[in-house]
Order: C-alpha cells, then structure tokens, then sequence
C-alpha cells in the first residue's frame, strides 16, 4: 500500500459517496486509476464494506449503555453459545470478548432507560450463562470516529 492508497482510504473512510471522478480530482489520477486502486483494496479485504452512518437520535436509538457481563464459566461451550445468541440481539452494536474483571464488554443503543430495562430483562438476561452485569451509561458523546488514520 502506497501513499496514495493511504490517501484515497482516508477519503473514502471520510465519505464513501465521492465518486471516482471527485476522487480522481482529489489525488491527481485519472479516473481508471483510481477505479483500479478501490477495486484492487476491495479485493485484498482492505474495504470490507460501504455503509450508511446513522443519527441514533434521529431513529430514536439515542440512549447508549455499555455493559459489562461476566459469565459463569470460560468453558468453549458457555463462551460459543453466549456469542452466537449476542450477536442475534438488534440493540446490541458491538460485543467484544475482554481481559480484566469481566469477559464481555457490550455497546447498546436503545431508545431510553425504560427501553433498556426492557431489553435487560426480557433479552440480555435470559441468555443462557451470565453471571452478573454492570451498565454504565453514556452521557455525553466526546469523540466518535469510524476513520482509521493511516
């Protein structure tokens, strides 16, 4: 990967949308070399994906919780069977299996405490092998980026 790839992802990660003609202004190359240059990082899995970003507030999805979850065991079981049922639930937008006090830290967005409770109790818990739970909940949103700087 050249500086020009660098330069053409770093576009792309700010707006997807530009097209190859806007972009090929961007970085001084024609518009087949820079249809050549996306074609060849989406081969390599470079760009794994095109998505639209939304305004969870917009959607009423703007109640954020990050909650932290413990299981009961670390069995192979126990760990494949709570992240094939985690990844089911819509409310959850990102699940990540930690080191430290607790084995799982989830990023939730729900439409308010009485939506979460809701979820809580009705979805999260009734998984089969947590052991106990910690929310703590979003109150200001300082940095969010999706961009990776190369």
């Amino acid at each position: 990967m050249d500086t020009t790839d660098k330069k053409l992802l770093g576009l792309l990660q700010t707006n997807a949308s530009l097209t190859t003609k806007a972009l090929s202004l961007k970085l001084n190359l024609s518009v087949t070399a820079v249809y050549e240059r996306i074609k060849k990082l989406e081969r390599e899995g470079t760009i794994e994906k095109y998505v639209a970003l939304l305004n969870r507030s917009k959607i009423e999805m703007g109640f954020v919780v990050f909650c932290h979850l413990k299981l009961v065991q670390h069995t192979k079981e126990f760990v494949t069977k709570f992240e094939n049922e985690v990844v089911k639930l819509k409310e959850v937008l990102e699940c990540y299996h930690v080191s430290g006090d607790y084995d799982y830290i989830l990023k939730i967005a729900v439409k308010d405490m009485e939506a979460y409770r809701e979820f809580l109790v009705t979805k999260l818990t009734t998984l089969d092998h947590i052991g106990s739970t910690h929310s703590t909940f979003m109150i200001s949103e300082v940095k969010y980026t999706t961009k990776i700087e190369l």
